[in-house]
């Protein structure tokens, strides 16, 4: 599997690697709440409303609520209620909105799937399968998802059309951690059911500097970040510890620099 062949699983996050959105949230939000009467004329951000109650929730109920023992759900409509808390909207219409809304986010309504990613992954299945190893089915590579992800993931996956090209997915609310926790890349090693795997035979590729990238590399994995800044830019940020050779602007420029042996470890 040319320079992959070193790896036995190899992953990738879900959000802006593979999938992102087709609208921002809060612009989103305006238009469906707009569905059902929300009038936006006091023309507040919901965009910059949405971002300030997304990082509230996770820092105060993290996982989707798993730590504060609400429901998913509730917790999404807690977000929700927040991002329109200027409209006075009554709990049946924070409730109306919520269930339309979580709903509307599993298809491809909300989605589309990054530039290249189809066309590496279709190489990657086909490579696994060109490889000397896969004569022993305990030593084929596996491919997986690590997202930080609510219970809809899977069904998300089918939706856009990924999951047939993936052996597992595995979201941050199923395994009870987040990234870039280590416990989460470890529950991934388990759930590839791939025999005595090492921590250095696995590969995580994803988007964010210290959830994908730096997560993974601290889990003992090698990992691959792809960003839409320049990768000097990045080594500035975050450190020496970002290596400019591990850094694509997209999935697209990945695939060439492994279909032309260019990617080093």
């Amino acid at each position: 599997m040319s320079s992959l062949s070193r790896f036995r699983l190899i992953t990738f996050a879900m959000t802006d690697t593979l999938i992102k959105f087709r609208t921002a949230p809060g612009k989103l939000y305006g238009e469906i709440g707009a569905l059902f009467g929300v009038s936006n004329n006091e023309n507040h951000d919901l965009v910059a409303k949405f971002k300030i109650n997304w990082h509230h929730m996770n820092t105060t109920h993290p996982i989707f609520g798993q730590k504060s023992n609400i429901d998913e759900k509730e917790w999404w409509r807690l977000l929700i209620k927040g991002t329109f808390d200027h409209h006075n909207l009554s709990d049946e219409k924070i409730n109306n909105v919520t269930n339309y809304l979580l709903d509307l986010y599993k298809t491809s309504s909300c989605w589309v799937v990054t530039f290249g990613a189809v066309d590496f992954l279709k190489y990657l299945d086909t490579q696994k399968f060109l490889d000397n190893r896969t004569h022993d089915s305990e030593q084929q590579i596996k491919l997986g998802v690590i997202s930080n992800f609510d219970s809809r993931l899977e069904v998300l996956m089918k939706n856009m059309k990924l999951s047939e090209y993936f052996d597992f997915s595995l979201s941050s609310y199923e395994a009870g951690f987040e990234k870039p926790s280590r416990e989460i890349f470890t529950k991934a090693m388990r759930r590839s059911g791939i025999k005595d795997l090492k921590p250095y035979e696995c590969l995580h590729i994803g988007n964010t500097p210290i959830t994908d990238y730096l997560g993974a590399r601290n889990a003992g994995w090698s990992s691959i970040l792809v960003h839409d800044k320049m990768p000097n830019q990045l080594k500035e940020k975050y450190g020496e510890i970002i290596e400019t050779h591990h850094v694509y602007n997209n999935l697209l420029d990945l695939h060439r620099s492994i279909v032309d042996h260019r990617i080093k470890w």
